[in-house]
C-alpha cells in the first residue's frame, strides 16, 4: 500500500489524485465538525441554547478513548498532505508556466476563490494552529466544553477572528470543491457547470454555519 501511495506520488497526474481526494475526506470532515459544533445553538432538533446537547456530543466522541487519537492523528496527516502536495503542484506550475509549457484551460474564467487559493490555504492553516490551542490543548474545554466555547465567542475580538475565518473557508471551498473533481479526472462540459453551483452553493452553507456560531455567542447568547 505504501509503496503504490509512492509511486503515486511520484507523478504530477499521481499527486493530483490524492489532492482531490485529501480534499474531499477533508469536506466531509467540516460537514460533520460543523454538525458537532451547530449543538452549540438552539437549533431545534440539533443543539440547545445550554449546551447540554454539545457537551454529549463531545463526551460520546472521548468514548472512542485511543480510536479518538489514532482518529486525529489521520486527520492530522489529511491535512498535511493536501497542504505538502497543493505547494508541490503550485511550484510545478509556477515552474512550468516560466518555461512556457502550460496552456491554462480557464484562462478568463477566475474567481476570487481560484486566485486566492494558496493565500486562504495558509490562513486556514494558521487558524488550525490557533483552534487547536484555543481548544483542543486547553484543559478549561475538557473540564465543561459548552461553557468554554461560549466564554471564548463571547469576546468580540474571538468571535470576529472566527467569523473572518469562516469567510475564509467559504472562498476557499468555493473553487477548491470543483477543483478536487478536476483533480481526480472528472471533468465533463454537461456537469462542469452543476458542480461549479454545487461548490459555490456548499461553500456558502459551511461558511455561514461556522459563522452563525460566533456571532450567536457575540450577540443572542445570554
Amino acid at each position: 500500500m505504501l509503496r503504490s501511495l509512492g509511486n503515486a506520488l511520484a507523478s504530477s497526474v499521481g499527486r493530483k489524485l490524492v489532492l482531490g481526494a485529501t480534499g474531499f475526506l477533508l469536506v466531509g470532515f467540516l460537514l460533520e465538525h460543523l454538525h458537532g459544533n451547530l449543538k452549540l445553538t438552539p437549533i431545534p432538533g440539533l443543539g440547545d441554547a445550554e449546551g447540554e446537547k454539545f457537551d454529549t456530543y463531545v463526551e460520546f466522541l472521548k468514548s472512542f478513548g485511543a480510536g479518538l487519537y489514532l482518529a486525529e492523528i489521520g486527520l492530522l496527516l489529511l491535512f498535511v498532505a493536501h497542504i505538502v502536495i497543493a505547494l508541490k503542484l503550485a511550484m510545478e506550475n509556477r515552474e512550468a508556466r516560466k518555461q512556457g509549457y502550460v496552456v491554462r484551460s480557464d484562462r478568463g474564467a477566475k474567481t476570487v476563490g481560484s486566485a486566492s487559493m494558496h493565500v486562504t490555504g495558509a490562513l486556514l492553516l494558521l487558524y488550525l494552529i490557533k483552534h487547536l490551542l484555543d481548544f483542543r490543548f486547553d484543559a478549561g474545554f475538557h473540564e465543561s466544553p459548552a461553557a468554554f466555547v461560549a466564554e471564548t465567542l463571547s469576546q468580540p475580538v474571538q468571535a470576529l477572528i472566527y467569523i473572518a475565518v469562516s469567510v475564509v473557508i467559504g472562498i476557499h471551498l468555493s473553487h477548491g470543491f470543483r477543483s478536487a473533481f478536476q483533480s481526480v479526472g472528472f471533468s465533463h462540459p454537461r456537469w462542469n457547470p452543476l458542480l461549479v453551483v454545487t461548490g459555490r452553493a456548499l461553500a456558502a452553507v459551511i461558511a455561514l454555519g461556522f459563522a452563525w456560531i460566533p456571532i450567536y455567542f457575540l450577540f443572542f447568547h445570554g
